[in-house]
């Protein structure tokens, strides 16, 4: 025999399905996907990182990253709706603001690039970026942090745009390759590509940018580099699942710098060591200085990104750059 049910009853059980509705859908919500130019890089370890500890999970957030070995591709995907932020460079927000779009960094993970331009050993002639003119420079791709840097080095030392050639190479394997058949006389990469190259003798070091003080000689200020960046509209439209967000990487930062780096790398999948983990924690323990304690974007940066771009760009030189506009320390202060 049926139970009939009174009209609270209906009431409480259409209060509860809608509840249930409501809860799933805020689930949903906090869905966000998030473009890395190249996770198993050191620059962007706090992605994979904050993943592994299970940080994005323990604020509601089901994050997915997606991998992309340049950072140019990855600003392409966000500009197109595909993701709603990107790991990557802060130089994009910069140069991007020149273009009428904006987007800004929301964490900044690092206050030096942690790129290195390596020179091929086949080539002990050249000395210095300005022995470089005619020559093949790698780079990630084209109109990537690493093109810009490049570029801005080669600029810097009396070598006008045009003489020499920028080759996309991303990086790992593919730059490795490029350099050891001499596709590439120098380029500009990152950790564990860097170790990789020294530790076999094909390549040595003509510009250091991994720690703070080499980067001022060579940039000539802190130079705020990998960041998680998201279109500024996006961001004012979803300002509690971008705290969420910052929740998790300010605990990953505050975690990469109270924690030594054979611990962080014992957090990161195997194969990013490429078989040799004593190496990797090596190059961590060498180039962690690189990341903020605390997400905030360093004071006098943004006025040497927009320097450095406008060395060489013309798209930024001469143009008005609300640096401002380029970063937000909202949801950073407020990380809990």
């Amino acid at each position: 025999m049926q139970t009939a049910h009174t009209p609270s009853q209906l009431f409480k059980a259409l209060a509860l399905a809608a509840a249930v509705i409501a809860s799933s859908t805020a689930i949903a919500a906090d869905k966000v996907t998030i473009m890395v130019g190249g996770y198993e890089k050191h620059i962007y370890l706090p992605a994979k990182l904050a993943e592994g500890l299970g940080y994005f999970k323990a604020e509601g957030l089901d994050v997915e990253l997606l991998n992309e070995g340049a950072g140019v591709d990855a600003e392409n995907e966000m500009l197109a709706g595909a993701v709603q932020g990107v790991v990557g460079f802060y130089d994009h927000c910069v140069d991007l603001q020149t273009k009428g779009k904006y987007v800004e960094s929301v964490v900044q993970f690092s206050q030096a690039p942690g790129e290195v331009e390596l020179v091929s050993t086949k080539h002990p002639e050249i000395k210095s970026m300005a022995d470089l003119r005619g020559k093949s420079l790698g780079v990630t791709g084209l109109g990537s942090s690493t093109n810009f840097l490049s570029q801005y080095l080669m600029v810097k030392a009396g070598v006008p745009l045009g003489e020499f050639t920028s080759i996309p190479v991303g990086a790992g394997t593919t730059f490795i390759a490029a350099m050891t058949q001499d596709k590439i006389q120098a380029g500009m990469t990152t950790e564990p590509t860097i170790s990789r190259l020294l530790k076999t003798g094909e390549a040595r070091v003509l510009v250091d940018m991994r720690s703070i003080e080499k980067t001022k000689q060579a940039l000539g200020g802190t130079y705020p580099a990998a960041s998680l960046y998201m279109p500024t509209d996006w961001v004012e439209k979803n300002k509690p699942t971008v705290q969420k967000l910052a929740n998790a990487f300010v605990k990953t930062l505050k975690y990469i710098n109270t924690h030594s780096a054979a611990e962080i790398a014992d957090k990161m999948p195997k194969d990013f060591y490429v078989g040799d983990k004593e190496g990797y924690v090596k190059a961590l323990a060498d180039g962690k200085s690189m990341f903020t304690a605390d997400g905030v974007m360093p004071a006098g940066g943004p006025e040497t990104v927009l320097a450095v771009l406008s060395g060489f760009s013309k798209n930024v030189k001469g143009k008005t750059v609300d640096l401002s506009k380029t970063f937000t320390t909202e949801f950073v202060k407020n990380a809990k």
